[in-house]
């Protein structure tokens, strides 16, 4: 059976969707694709193959599933139209600009019961998925230590070109909701849930409401410690760029680049490795590890009328977490107890 898929924002998301839905090798139908910049929408419409719509509502009258790749604070209201229609969803990461939004956007999916995924991709990374695997080999030991860093120039300017993030009305806030919440949904995927953060934010491009530098302290519920550091820069030649190092009790580990490596370790004993692209990929099927697509994924769980991964709820603790963030850095720094928010 093949899924319509209709697009509602055409910019350089949308597009990266659109060419990895391409090269999933599932079936579908390209509907309609809007977007307030018509040219924009004519352009992406002629490169998937889709039709230039001239509103969001002969897009969704369109399609079978949907993806929501508009500025931030338009996804719940197209998430909620979508949903009115029984339509697959997939929102762009962040959910929304604030926490209680994301709930509300989790909360409407359920009650319709339509397939949900949300764009934190980075749970299909090769590099995080060995990651995550080698971290939790009883052989490592428990996490005592990780360092994370990521770093890219501010994305109102060069490839990303998104004027919009510089409008705290549309993105909500900076380098941390509208980037890293990305680095927080992963951290805990790949080490362990964190009991409490504590975080410092700063402003050096003078925009409202758009911080641009943010040093995170988090606390493990297994007892390790961790610092988190996300950067938005004018350094045009580092586009975005993401290593992090974990110390274990008998193991170090680390990974440069967030999707085919370098990922290197070294063990107790002398066991040393450092593997990337297709020797990473190997080493990911020789430990049965699986290699889905987050697009394709989407697809196949619309066909067969099941849940995608991750899914709206999935997310809400990665939003959780930014919300703490921001309450510390407000505080001056306060740490802030995550270890049991409500769902």
């Amino acid at each position: 059976m093949s899924v319509r898929v209709g697009f509602l924002g055409a910019g350089l998301i949308a597009t990266f969707h659109s060419v990895m839905l391409k090269g999933s090798g599932e079936e579908v139908v390209r509907a309609g694709v809007y977007d307030p910049d018509r040219t924009r929408a004519e352009s992406f419409a002629a490169a998937s193959g889709g039709w230039t719509a001239d509103s969001e509502e002969q897009v969704l009258d369109s399609c079978d599933a949907v993806y929501i790749c508009t500025w931030t604070s338009e996804h719940r209201r197209l998430v909620e139209a979508a949903a009115a229609r029984g339509l697959a969803v997939f929102c762009e990461k962040p959910l929304s600009t604030d926490l209680d939004q994301a709930r509300s956007m989790v909360d409407t999916v359920a009650a319709a019961g339509i397939t949900n995924q949300v764009g934190l991709v980075l749970r299909y990374s090769p590099a995080f998925t060995l990651l995550r695997d080698l971290v939790a080999e009883e052989r490592s030991g428990r996490v005592m230590s990780v360092v994370f860093r990521d770093d890219q120039y501010i994305p109102v300017q060069g490839l990303y070109g998104s004027t919009w993030r510089s409008d705290r009305t549309r993105a909500g806030a900076g380098t941390m909701l509208e980037h890293s919440i990305h680095d927080l949904d992963v951290l805990e995927w790949c080490v362990g849930p964190a009991a409490s953060v504590n975080a410092q934010s700063s402003n050096f491009h003078g925009l409202d409401g758009i911080e641009d530098s943010v040093a995170t302290t988090l606390r493990f519920a297994g007892g390790g410690v961790g610092t988190m550091v996300s950067i938005w820069h004018d350094i045009l030649e580092r586009a975005s760029l993401r290593r992090v190092e974990v110390f274990c009790e008998r193991a170090y580990f680390s990974l440069e680049h967030d999707w085919w490596g370098p990922v290197s370790w070294t063990r107790l004993g002398g066991d040393e490795a450092r593997l990337e692209g297709d020797a990473l990929v190997a080493e990911l099927d020789r430990r049965s590890l699986p290699r889905a697509d987050a697009d394709g994924e989407f697809i196949r769980a619309v066909r067969e009328g099941r849940p995608a991964w991750p899914t709206f709820a999935d997310a809400l603790r990665a939003h959780q977490l930014t919300d703490a963030v921001y309450r510390s850095a407000a505080a001056g720094g306060s740490p802030v107890d995550v270890s049991q928010l409500p769902v």
